[in-house]
């Protein structure tokens, strides 16, 4: 008797307190998964003196986030994580390559042109990320269901609290060094934040800090960031970083509260005085437009220099569209020159056309050409050098440059908010 009552007891037990395994998916996992681009295993090294030394300790691995999320047993879609930053992805494949007899998944994001595609096999996906724009530029992927850890599941008691402002320079002492503000959050091991160029921020960015060493990274389908550190005392630190496996770069970091950089509304100027701004681009029908066209008559023009591969052109889109909603006026028009990766004329229309439906942007949208700074500078004689993609240039009713702002702080800095009221003063000083 005594084992049937205890049969009993264990049937209640587990029927009440253990859920059933969700088995509705058919494709990947539902949940968080661990991502992972392969694209180094060598240390940064910088010259002192006579000498070559290891600055930091640098991995080859940059990790980021990302779930799975499904809206019906054989439809989901892909969130990339990095600090409070969640991009939605519903562009994705999935099927079995005959040759091999394992599935395969293809992730596209088609804002940037790039996709991750892998083999999937045991909870674990293997394979590239690729970069269409850039022939022949792919970097090894690899994704772990289940892993919640971005770096380490190490804990070592950091020597320093990094929150605040730090006044940042890349590529110090060199002919390339230009400043920067780190701006980080740290709770015990965990840390978010981001830097700030002249030209733009480099997004979401989150990792770890163990003991005297910190890591940051951020992957968000266009660009992939990996940030290194050392601690060298509570007020000082060096590092590296490293955008993909085309560009490396050192680095280092003092702290300042009151750190600055240049303003972006002085960088760039006008070069016409009081004379009328004007230009003339096709827009994505193959139709010629001017800025004198009759339909831009008596409105403010914001015409914003830009490119579908950059994420802070993308953000200030966002902005400029949201802004335009929650502030609806016939008086204002948003002109966006795209210049893009592709030489190919069709190749870009093609990408700019899928852009603006993604994002729904209510501008008039203009192909430029292809995206060099110096070809782009020749297009826009009318004021000092485009030396940032997104380039927001603010024309009066009476078609006069009156402002023109270069980068881009979004909403991943602690300067997004300032550069909203700017805004808003700007437009309203305008219409006055």
């Amino acid at each position: 008797m005594k084992y049937i009552f205890a049969f009993i007891i264990a049937s209640i037990v587990f029927s009440s307190c253990v859920e059933p395994i969700n088995k509705s998916f058919t494709k990947l996992p539902p949940g968080i998964w661990r991502g992972v681009l392969v694209i180094d295993d060598k240390p940064v090294i910088q010259k002192q003196g006579e000498e070559f030394v290891e600055k930091t300790d640098f991995s080859g691995e940059l990790p980021f986030g990302f779930e799975v999320t499904y809206t019906s047993e054989e439809e989901f879609y892909v969130e990339l994580l990095n600090g409070d930053e969640r991009i939605k992805v519903t562009d994705i494949v999935y099927g079995r390559d005959k040759a091999t007899a394992k599935d395969t998944v293809e992730i596209h994001f088609k804002d940037f042109d790039t996709y991750l595609s892998a083999i999937y096999e045991d909870d674990i996906m293997e394979g590239y990320w690729h970069v269409n724009y850039k022939e022949g530029y792919t970097i090894p992927f690899k994704g772990y269901f289940g892993k919640l850890h971005r770096f380490t599941t190490l804990k070592k008691e950091p020597t320093a609290d990094l929150s605040g402002r730090w006044e940042v320079k890349f590529e110090a002492g060199t002919e390339d060094e230009y400043p920067a503000i780190g701006d980080f959050v740290q709770t015990g091991n965990h840390i978010t934040g981001t830097f700030m160029t002249e030209t733009g921020d480099y997004r979401y960015l989150e990792g770890t800090v163990q003991a005297n060493k910190f890591s940051l990274s951020t992957f968000d389908a266009a660009h992939a960031f990996l940030f290194a550190g050392k601690i060298l005392d509570n007020d000082n630190v060096i590092g590296s970083f490293k955008s993909g496996t085309h560009y490396t770069s050192t680095w280092e970091g003092k702290r300042n509260p009151d750190a600055k950089i240049g303003n972006a509304f002085d960088m760039t100027t006008s070069q016409i005085g009081d004379e009328k701004f004007d230009f003339t681009f096709n827009d994505l029908d193959g139709n010629s437009v001017s800025l004198s066209d009759k339909e831009f008559e008596n409105k403010i023009k914001l015409v914003k220099i830009t490119g579908t591969w950059c994420p802070n052109c993308k953000d200030e889109s966002k902005f400029l569209k949201e802004y335009l909603v929650n502030n609806p006026s016939d008086d204002i028009e948003v002109i966006e020159v795209a210049f893009e990766r592709y030489k190919e004329e069709s190749k870009a229309v093609e990408v700019l056309k899928r852009y603006k439906k993604k994002l729904d942007l209510p501008f008039t949208m203009l192909y430029g050409g292809y995206a060099d700074k110096s070809i782009t500078s020749e297009m826009f004689p009318q004021i000092s050098k485009v030396i940032s993609y997104p380039t927001l240039i603010f024309v009066d009713k009476n078609n006069k440059i009156k402002k023109v702002h270069t980068g881009f702080a979004g909403p991943a800095t602690a300067d997004y908010a300032k550069f909203k009221k700017d805004f808003d003063e700007i437009i309203k000083e305008m219409r006055s």
